[in-house]
């Protein structure tokens, strides 16, 4: 189906940020130029605009126009207090295992579909820290039939969600979530520096994105006894 004129516009704008033409913080050009730029009324503008606003891409500020903002969807899912706020406060991700191929794990929580199971897969772990408290344990899989070229790749700022919005233009749309007392293996213990046996939080995710097809499956094992579980994730 033909996009409108609107959703072009719409479009045009958001491959623009997610590919960091314009940046966070960054003023798109005004009502009036859209307009004659791209030989349109304003009211089409306006729709585009109020779309991204929505979507979380721009904020409007009265008198200054539109302007860039960090792409954040909380979407219900789930998060160490204290990453966000911490930023800049020797917050440290280690990768203990980097992007490879792999075949499907068939222990996690979540099943993907027939399609997915006929392709191959990704997968990449790390450990996420809070100076030097280790808090969550971290592995990701994803079917790589949506996601080429990804082995290899520097992640966009350390984010995985970054990587796939700017360099694959993937957004995460929505998650669905599972959450398990557990009680610690010895390796998971041995990493997040709790004792073998002590208890965790094991939270399962599958993360649906805009590509109807492409899920990530994430398994998040977390020590909460200094960090608390929150309610937005950002990979």
């Amino acid at each position: 189906m033909k996009q409108t004129r609107y959703q072009e516009l719409e479009s045009m704008l958001k491959e623009k940020i997610q590919h960091g033409l314009l940046k966070v913080g960054d003023y798109l050009p005004s009502e009036n130029e859209l307009c004659i730029q791209y030989s349109i009324t304003r009211t089409t503008v306006r729709k585009a605009l109020d779309n991204l606003v929505n979507e979380g891409y721009i904020e409007k500020q009265h008198g200054k126009g539109s302007r860039v903002k960090e792409h954040r969807n909380s979407l219900g899912l789930l998060n160490v207090k204290g990453f966000s706020e911490a930023v800049g406060m020797n917050v440290n991700t280690i990768f203990l295992q980097k992007p490879i191929k792999t075949k499907w794990n068939q222990q996690l929580a979540f099943h993907p579909s027939e399609m997915e199971l006929q392709s191959n897969w990704l997968y990449f772990e790390r450990l996420r820290c809070v100076g030097d408290d280790p808090v969550m344990l971290e592995s990701n899989w994803f079917a790589d039939q949506e996601i080429k070229k990804f082995v290899g790749q520097e992640f966009v700022d350390g984010s995985f969600f970054k990587t796939l919005s700017q360099k694959y233009l993937v957004e995460i749309t929505g998650s669905e979530q599972e959450l398990r007392a557990e009680y610690a293996d010895e390796r998971t213990s041995s990493y997040i520096k709790i004792e073998t046996g002590a208890p965790i939080l094991h939270i399962s995710i599958k993360f649906h994105t805009s590509k109807p097809d492409l899920f990530i499956y994430s398994e998040l094992y977390c020590n909460t006894m200094k960090y608390p579980i929150g309610n937005s994730y950002h990979l």
